[in-house]
């Protein structure tokens, strides 16, 4: 039976190169990639003081990652949601959504769901807040948590 993936939080100045690596190498794998979606993956948002990093590895390689963004107004935004695809069914992205708002606490907090995926987010919380919207060629809905 395979480890229990650890989790881990860190902010950009608390990552090493190389774990920085792997987290963006499975992003762009699966969101630019797999998803076909041509964008700009490094947007500038990691190193942002406010932003932490959540990520569960396993065998030294992460096989989730989520991170929080700090939003105007002291709203925490969820993004960048995603699961190797050999790691999926496992419940690694529920467990990271737990870690994330146990992370959050008390603030308002939004994402942008892929529209599949908002029963899911629904299960931690979140309702929608507006229309759904294409992007990248996926349709995708505004949600938000308010405690």
């Amino acid at each position: 039976m395979p480890a229990t993936p650890l989790l881990r939080i860190a902010s950009f100045d608390e990552l090493d190169t190389r774990t920085f690596h792997d987290l963006v190498r499975l992003r762009v794998d699966v969101f630019v990639v797999e998803q076909e979606c041509a964008y700009p993956e490094i947007d500038g948002r990691d190193v942002e003081p406010g932003t932490r990093h959540l990520w569960l590895a396993q065998h030294g390689a992460p096989v989730a990652y989520l991170r929080i963004l700090a939003d105007p107004g002291g709203v925490a935004r969820i993004g960048r949601v995603v699961v190797a695809p050999d790691a999926r069914g496992a419940g690694h992205a529920g467990r990271l959504m737990t870690a994330a708002l146990a992370e959050i606490g008390d603030r308002p907090c939004v994402l942008d769901a892929q529209s599949h995926l908002v029963e899911f987010y629904a299960r931690h919380g979140f309702t929608v807040s507006g229309p759904e919207y294409v992007e990248d060629g996926i349709p995708h809905t505004p949600m938000r948590r308010i405690c």
